[in-house]
C-alpha cells in the first residue's frame, strides 16, 4: 500500500514537471491523449523578392523575432540557404527556411492566429516573391 502511493506520487511528481495535466475525473492522464496525437511539422521556405544578404539576415532575424515563443513549440529554427550545397537534389529556389515542430495540430492553429504570427505576416509579406509551406505530422 506505501509503495503503491510512493509510486503514484512519484509518477505525478514527473507528470507536473514535464507540464502535463492529470484528469483526475477519468482516473487517466493527458499523457496518454498527448502521446496519440501525432506532432506537426510546419517548414515554410521564403523566395525574397530581392534575396540580398542583408534582406536574408533582416527576414531570419523576424522570424526569431515574432515567431520562436509560441504556445505548443517544440522546436524552431530559421536560416538562410546552404550556398555550398548544390547537388542535383538540392531545392536551391529560396533564400530563408523556417521550421518549426509543434506538439500538435491544435498548437498550431493556434499560432497561425497569434497576433506575433500575423504581425510578422503583415510586415515581411511586400518582401516576399513566394512563399511555399510544407506540413506535415510526425509521431511524437
Amino acid at each position: 500500500m506505501m509503495k503503491s502511493r510512493i509510486t503514484a506520487a512519484a509518477g505525478l511528481m514527473l507528470a507536473v514537471a514535464m507540464g502535463l495535466t492529470i484528469n483526475f475525473s477519468q482516473g487517466t492522464s493527458s499523457m496518454a491523449d498527448d502521446a496519440k496525437q501525432p506532432m506537426l511539422i510546419h517548414n515554410v521556405y521564403f523566395t525574397l523578392k530581392d534575396g540580398t544578404p542583408e534582406n536574408t539576415a533582416k527576414l531570419t532575424d523576424a522570424c526569431y523575432k515574432y515567431l520562436k515563443d509560441h504556445p505548443g513549440v517544440v522546436f524552431f529554427a530559421a536560416g538562410p540557404l546552404v550556398a555550398e550545397l548544390d547537388r542535383p537534389v538540392n531545392v536551391r529556389d529560396f533564400h530563408v527556411g523556417l521550421h518549426v515542430i509543434f506538439k500538435s495540430k491544435k498548437d498550431h492553429d493556434v499560432y497561425q492566429t497569434a497576433a506575433t504570427h500575423l504581425q510578422f505576416i503583415e510586415e515581411n509579406k511586400p518582401t516576399w516573391d513566394k512563399v511555399k509551406v510544407f506540413d506535415t505530422y510526425s509521431k511524437p
